[in-house]
């Protein structure tokens, strides 16, 4: 019998280790800037073209490599990080692997130019499928230039399921931002099709993370900082005030290195219970710097599960130290004593002339109860009741009712509506023509109640007003007649970088419907028009959602950015819960509401309204 058993090649060998290591444009980004950082490099530029899929370029000022090591690189399990097993209990490095290069090659095309710092001439490489193709002497400036082109070349399947340029864009970011928070002394540019995205310069960390995401984030920022013996834990953790749902700076880093750990987490949030609203969450920048015999990073190619050996301990040192920050978080104004606008009081001088006292004239013999005469008390005659029929004249019934009558009962006459019933069909308004009383009732800030023919009907006035302006906004959108008006006193919106990219691509919808945005550079728009019916709302606040929802749904043209952002603008200017109605402004909803294509649910699938049944109630004082 002949065997079966062969040894793979090298190339595919390599392809498989790639499936690891090389998931997407980002984690070439990754590999090649870390080992840039480990190069010793102090200005790193990054470079791509269509989200990495055309071409991927790291340049960087390190101190580069020799011909020899240049080949040897590309290697599987080729390191210059670690020598024996030992090394893998005091990693310094971000890389040790040897698996980065030897991958990207096997799937991409590679070209690198590198020269050390006491060479004359640099060498130059060119890799494609883990074969090498050339390489010859050339003159180049100190340090490394990998030029990644063509990703996943020759793994048709892999390169099919990329996803779109937007995302994979993101991605990119992503793991850029996060190798540029941990290293403020290193100078960073980013570049993609041309256009610059980011350029940071040397700093402090506070400064750096103020450069990633923008300027607002620096009055929500409060430092945290303790060092004991099993770690030492600095950096920022947001102010309650600064919470929200989604598009959350959330990183952890232990000893340069990014981590994912949920636990830490945990004790994060717990520092905010009953801080934050329910669904909120702060931001938050925490690095730890552990002994690296202490931790174990060699988990995943990926290196973002890193186990702690005194984890339980760590975690309760970071739960108290983000509780101490939280805690010193203080806005009251203190009283200063010693300001010198404080009030002149003045100091009583006896010497000093007093003004003469006031003489009053009264009569200190008077006495108003000394010429009275003192009345008899007379107890008080109880009334008969022999002719009590006069007491109720003129009060016989009339056909007017009370105003809370038509909650429970169907006046004489009312007005029809179209109604919807709990057991049709959620596509459309109602077939039936029902009763519906003109008097409304609202129950505790939330709840329109009416009567009608089945029932008692419970509108959610929220959700109905969503509804109603969801469909005004879509049908001013689809007709054009988007009605814009003028602010007063323009504001500002602040962007971060990525953030810049996504409203570029949002912006068209952003105009049709009714915004009227200018771009002042810099990530700052001002906002000089608005939709009508915002009036109340934080505009910038607005648009910062609106651009968190297109980058998290990923969509950023045609229908369905315009049904996102229409939903979340009727969203943020539906009437808001506990907000008092007059029975006009109820009766005007609850029309405008059954005037619309969808009366059951909102645009995101809610339930609107419920109608509690006759016989229901009826059970209900039996």
């Amino acid at each position: 019998m002949s065997d079966i058993i062969q040894l793979l090649p090298d190339s595919v060998a390599n392809q498989i280790a790639a499936g690891e290591v090389i998931q997407r444009p980002a984690s070439v980004i990754k590999e090649l800037v870390e080992n840039a950082v480990d190069a010793g490099a102090k200005t790193i530029h990054v470079i791509v073209v269509d989200a990495g899929r055309t071409s991927i370029q790291v340049i960087d000022d390190g101190k580069g490599m020799s011909d020899t090591d240049a080949r040897l690189a590309f290697e599987r399990h080729a390191t210059s990080k670690i020598s024996n097993a030992d090394d893998l209990f005091s990693l310094r490095t971000m890389g040790f692997r040897g698996e980065a290069l030897a991958s990207i090659a096997a799937v991409a095309q590679v070209h690198l130019v590198t020269r050390q710092e006491n060479a004359e001439l640099g060498t130059d490489l060119t890799i494609a499928g883990s074969k090498v193709l050339n390489q010859e002497p050339c003159s180049c400036p100190v340090g490394s230039n990998f030029k990644v082109e063509n990703l996943f070349y020759n793994v048709p399947a892999r390169r099919k399921f990329l996803k779109s340029n937007a995302t994979e864009l993101n991605n990119i970011i992503t793991a850029f931002q996060r190798i540029a928070l941990v290293y403020p002394d290193i100078a960073f540019t980013f570049h993609s099709n041309d256009a610059e995205l980011y350029n940071f310069r040397p700093g402090g960390l506070r400064q750096r993370i103020v450069d990633v995401f923008g300027k607002k984030i620096n009055q929500d920022l409060l430092p945290l900082s303790v060092d004991t013996t099993i770690c030492r834990i600095t950096g920022f953790v947001g102010k309650p005030e600064s919470a929200k749902k989604k598009n959350l700076n959330q990183f952890f880093f232990v000893n340069g290195r990014y981590m994912k750990h949920p636990y830490f987490h945990k004790a994060v949030m717990n520092a905010f219970e009953r801080l934050v609203p329910a669904g909120e969450q702060v931001a938050y920048f925490i690095y730890f710097e552990v002994q690296p015999q202490d931790i174990d990073v060699n988990i995943h190619p990926v290196k973002t599960e890193i186990k702690f050996e005194n984890e339980q301990a760590i975690w309760q040192i970071l739960a108290a130290v983000v509780r101490e920050a939280v805690g010193l978080f203080n806005e009251v104004p203190s009283i200063d004593f010693t300001n010198p606008a404080q009030a002149d009081i003045p100091v009583y001088n006896p010497d000093h002339h007093q003004a003469p006292v006031p003489v009053v004239d009264a009569n200190p013999q008077y006495n108003p109860f000394r010429d009275s005469t003192p009345k008899q008390y007379q107890p008080r005659q109880r009334a008969t009741a022999t002719d009590w029929e006069t007491l109720y004249a003129g009060l016989e019934p009339t056909r007017s009712k009370p105003a809370t009558q038509g909650l429970f009962e169907q006046p004489d006459e009312l007005p029809t509506s179209h109604i919807p019933d709990n057991d049709e069909e959620p596509t459309g308004p109602a077939d039936t023509i029902v009763e519906k009383s003109p008097i409304h009732y609202q129950y505790k800030g939330k709840y329109i109640m009416t009567a009608v023919k089945s029932g008692l009907m419970v509108i959610d006035q929220h959700r109905a007003h969503v509804r109603t302006l969801y469909d005004s906004y879509l049908k001013n959108i689809e007709g054009k007649t988007m009605i814009t008006q003028k602010v007063l006193f323009p504001e500002i919106l602040h962007l971060s970088a990525t953030n810049v990219q996504v409203m570029q691509k949002i912006l068209p919808e952003l105009q049709a419907m009714g915004f009227e945005l200018e771009s002042l550079g810099g990530g700052d728009y001002a906002i000089n028009g608005v939709p009508g019916g915002l009036e109340g709302l934080s505009l910038p606040a607005l648009l910062q959602d609106l651009v968190d929802t297109a980058a998290e749904t990923g969509q950023f043209s045609g229908e369905q950015v315009t049904h996102a952002l229409a939903l979340k603008l009727a969203t943020r200017a539906a009437i808001p819960y506990g907000q008092v109605m007059g029975n006009e402004e109820m009766e005007n909803l609850v029309n405008q509401l059954f005037a619309c294509s969808n009366v059951n649910y909102t645009p995101d699938g809610k339930l609107i309204l419920g109608i509690l049944r006759q016989q229901e109630i009826e059970q209900l004082l039996s």
